[in-house]
């Protein structure tokens, strides 16, 4: 854990103006929900307030409140950079290290204005100003909760914020089954019900908008993709982006597929392998109980994340990440 105190906090909220909300590289439901909360807590303080992404995230995503007002680095350059010129701070969501944010991330070296890091992952890097980080939180929404109300903003989560919130609390904690998830979780639901959103139309919205496309793509990945080391207690996906193309692939479309694996009786660790178009072999890992994925692949595959979740990449062929992949993975056990 490494918070700095509220009072410091709002000391730098009432210095600046000009307030720019960064995330990380393919933006998921917690990096896009603490964002945009962040933004409509913001924006009822008087800020002038932009929220940029270093690339497009999924369609599931575009109904959160002030989709579209968010800014995407690989579409806009020109105007992210101005933006973040004039800058007077930026908050860095749902990451702390600049790596993560592939091309935008030299972008934010050059800024001088402070930075203030949300995050709960694990190992963050010294590049703030100020620092909300604790990775025992479920999810960086819990953070920018905690914030809020530390901040003696309570009284502004409306209905905006509190669907932000829910929405990476429950994609970050998958639908709250996760051992990250603890009693101060469902507390924090509590709150954000309290304004009126409905779990179910934010579940649906997420969830049961998938095209008949994506569905085929996961069946063949079950059905012929899938390969599964016993002796080991482990399973992994490995697709190429020919493949992908196949089923007219869409980004979001493999979410949560590395998880399906532990349906079985015995796996232990999960993992998913593709061909990214950006030229490099992407990388999801996931584990139960002790088994540290976090340590694997910031050792092996240039990533990190959580104990029981991370990620990765690898400039090896995809058959060769796969098998150096089966060689290391006893270092898990």
């Amino acid at each position: 854990m490494q918070k700095d105190s509220f009072a410091k906090f709002k000391t730098l909220l009432k210095s600046v103006k000009n307030i720019v909300i960064v995330t990380h590289y393919s933006p998921d439901g917690d990096a896009m929900g603490s964002s945009l909360a962040l933004y409509h807590l913001l924006i009822q303080l008087n800020k002038t307030v932009k929220v940029v992404v270093p690339n497009a995230y999924p369609d599931f995503l575009h109904w959160l409140p002030a989709n579209n007002k968010v800014l995407i680095f690989e579409k806009e350059g020109a105007k992210v950079a101005k933006v973040i010129h004039n800058a007077d701070c930026i908050f860095t969501l749902d990451f702390n290290s600049f790596k993560r944010l592939e091309k935008l991330g030299d972008l934010l070296q050059t800024s001088e204005a402070p930075k203030i890091l949300i995050d709960h992952h694990q190992q963050p890097e010294q590049y703030a100003k100020l620092y909300f980080h604790d990775v025992a939180a479920c999810s960086t929404c819990e953070l920018v909760f905690d914030l809020i109300v530390g901040l003696g903003q309570k009284k502004l989560i409306n209905k905006k914020i509190a669907a932000c919130l829910y929405t990476g609390l429950m994609t970050d904690t998958g639908s709250f089954r996760y051992p990250s998830v603890t009693a101060k979780t469902h507390l924090v639901i509590a709150e954000l019900l309290k304004t009126g959103i409905i779990p179910n139309e934010i579940h649906s919205a997420i969830y049961d908008t998938y095209s008949a496309n994506r569905l085929k793509l996961v069946g063949y990945a079950l059905s012929e993709k899938m390969t599964i080391l016993p002796n080991l207690s482990v399973a992994y996906f490995a697709i190429t982006h020919t493949e992908l193309s196949k089923f007219n692939y869409q980004k979001g479309d493999t979410e949560g597929l590395v998880n399906y694996p532990f349906g079985i009786k015995g796996i232990k660790v999960c993992a998913f392998f593709n061909e990214a178009p950006e030229g490099y072999i992407k990388i999801s890992f996931r584990s139960k109980g002790k088994i540290d994925v976090n340590t694997f692949a910031r050792k092996y595959f240039n990533g990190g994340g959580h104990i029981n979740a991370a990620g990765g990449k690898s400039t090896l062929s995809l058959q060769e990440t796969v098998k150096s992949f089966e060689s290391l993975v006893v270092e898990l056990f």
